[in-house]
């Protein structure tokens, strides 16, 4: 098996992964596979910390778009990222990988608190640790949370798992000769608008000099090639 160019990570995966092909909820089919790919990252060494969003389940800026109050809105959103670390770390008990869901919000009868000394302690031990809550704020996205979890966990980068196969111009579903990007720097897409990960992430990932790697989730085993060098990415940095 080939050598990881990382060894400490962040995943971040989208809630509307989860759902497969159905509209809503959660695909155990797919949960599964998306383990068995950190699986696969954890037999080569790496340390892996995950965030998943909670789009699946509800989105807060769907209440305010309807006249109700944002805050509790991003709080029951908030509500739905646990509920997909949930799920996720039972896929990967089921292989026998060591989890720990830590949530930003207390709630001690489902999962353990958010602490950086936790995070490090349980990563220290070898387990994978799933990071739920956002980052406990209202107003902000799960890719700021992925962001700063990042920072404080010291990740040597980001994988953002996306519907598509890197960074293009424009939506490749919608717009075929979207242009494909190999390599950007943080900046860069900031000024060019390339809606990837949210404006907070983006900078708050260039202020650590965290790259962000971008990538298909939907393409089985691409998590552990991606990290041997190989696969098809965009790599955002600044070096």
């Amino acid at each position: 098996m080939s050598q990881p160019i990382y060894k400490r990570v962040l995943l971040k995966a989208s809630g509307e992964a989860l759902m497969g092909s159905q509209g809503f909820g959660i695909d155990v089919t797919v949960s599964d596979r998306i383990a068995s790919d950190i699986a696969e990252a954890r037999a080569m060494g790496v340390e892996v910390g995950v965030v998943v969003g909670g789009g699946n389940i509800f989105r807060g800026v769907a209440v305010a778009s309807k006249g109700g109050d944002r805050v509790t809105g991003d709080h029951m959103g908030m509500l739905g990222t646990v509920i997909n670390a949930l799920a996720l770390a039972t896929s990967l008990r089921k292989l026998d990988i060591d989890t720990v869901v830590l949530s930003a919000i207390s709630m001690p009868e489902i999962c353990e608190s958010f602490s950086q000394r936790a995070t490090l302690y349980h990563l220290s031990l070898g387990r994978v640790v799933i990071f739920a809550g956002g980052t406990g704020n209202p107003f902000f996205t799960t890719d700021s949370a992925a962001a700063l979890r990042a920072a404080e966990m010291g990740a040597q980068a980001i994988f953002k798992g996306t519907q598509v196969d890197g960074i293009y111009s424009a939506d490749p579903k919608k717009f075929p000769d979207a242009e494909r990007f190999e390599h950007l720097t943080h900046s860069q897409v900031l000024e060019k608008g390339l809606a990837v990960m949210d404006v907070a992430a983006v900078a708050l990932a260039r202020e650590n000099s965290i790259p962000i790697i971008v990538f298909s989730i939907h393409e089985k085993g691409g998590f552990a090639e991606i990290l041997t060098g190989g696969g098809r990415k965009t790599i955002v940095s600044d070096n």
